[in-house]
């Protein structure tokens, strides 16, 4: 759940996925998440129910509630 979250929040709010996605049709938009969920599973550091993955220069964290 917490890779479908991130995909989520990042093609609709972060404008450079955001205008990839809006480029895309249906199928395009299937396989790009696809392979992000792919990329971010393998570089997890979390738990299955967390998503902590490395990055230089900033840090999110996103609590659903």
């Amino acid at each position: 759940m917490h890779l479908q979250i991130w995909t989520d929040l990042a093609a609709h709010n972060y404008g450079p996925m955001n205008h990839a996605f809006a480029a895309l049709d249906t199928a395009g938009q299937s396989m790009v998440e696809e392979e992000i969920r792919h990329v971010l599973t393998r570089i997890n550091r979390g738990r299955a129910d967390t998503l902590s993955v490395p990055s230089e220069y900033l840090e999110v964290v996103i609590t659903p509630r």
